[in-house]
């Protein structure tokens, strides 16, 4: 599941037909808000992640410019990563445990550049919660976040689809969820001046977010060849989402959650029959 900020919400839709209709893996991996809305197919709680991006979307603890100046996260760690989850929309953590499906977020060390892979345990301990906070903290808008010993930002920025992880992993067929869709070409990162001031002290972390366009690009070329194999089932919108990163409209938001809805729906026959192969 590709990451995207708000543009993840085309893959909570996508899983939640997946939940309805019965369907599930062995195995999920879930880049930035890949992993955190991710996460609601685990504990099959469907509408969770839209739900709460919903009530909250007008609440400066949630994702707002004022959260970034005061706190450093545009999108509140306090209020994202532990009121949300441990006390307004609670996730269900006994069934993720209980799940017995193993569940990867990646994350970019500051220090290397280079993306680390996490099989998360649970999703309430703060360890866990902190991981899935460094997973989905994007460069500039967020602090870096220290938990296993290192420095971590968004896991997008070192993988951004981590198809070939996974095959390493051993799951030699993949269902792949993009929040882009077809034809599209990632460009240079225009902030690079402002991440090389911000970044002066990691200057892996520079490097790795300067061919960030490169990398992508090559992956998206990778998961298309695989989908003409017939190694990956591959969904993405049909064009591009009203959402870029981040929006504060109900209906914008509403309208990426029903593009993936349809995109699932439209597919769910051809679905069947890969996974059934």
């Amino acid at each position: 599941m590709e990451g995207g900020a708000m543009r993840g919400l085309f893959s909570a839709g996508v899983l939640d037909v997946f939940m309805e209709q019965d369907i599930t893996f062995d195995g999920m991996i879930g880049v930035s808000a890949g992993a955190t809305f991710g996460c609601n197919f685990i504990t099959h709680q469907p509408g969770r992640a839209l739900r709460y991006c919903m009530r909250y979307r007008h609440d400066p603890r949630f994702c707002s410019v004022p959260s970034l100046l005061l706190t450093g996260d545009m999108f509140g760690a306090e209020f994202c990563y532990h009121t949300i989850p441990e006390k307004l929309d609670p996730i269900d953590n006994e069934t993720f445990v209980s799940s017995g499906i193993p569940f990867y977020l990646v994350a970019t060390d500051v220090e290397t550049g280079k993306a680390v892979y996490h099989l998360c345990r649970d999703v309430v301990s703060d360890d866990e919660l902190a991981w899935m906070r460094a997973g989905a903290s994007m460069p500039l808008a967020s602090r870096i976040v220290h938990v296993g010993g290192r420095g971590l930002l968004d896991g997008g920025i070192a993988d951004s689809v981590p198809l070939k992880y996974f095959e390493y992993k051993g799951y030699a067929r993949n269902v792949v969820v993009l929040t882009q869709p077809k034809g599209y070409q990632k460009q240079p990162n225009s902030m690079m001046p402002a991440v090389r001031r911000v970044y002066r002290k990691y200057p892996a972390l520079i490097a790795a977010m300067g061919r960030r366009h490169l990398m992508y690009n090559r992956q998206i070329q990778y998961v298309e060849e695989a989908e003409q194999r017939g190694d990956v089932f591959l969904i993405r919108p049909a064009q591009t989402l009203p959402v870029e990163h981040v929006s504060h409209s109900g209906a914008k938001l509403q309208a990426v959650y029903d593009a993936g809805r349809e995109a699932a729906q439209q597919a769910l026959p051809q679905i069947r029959a890969f996974l059934e192969k």
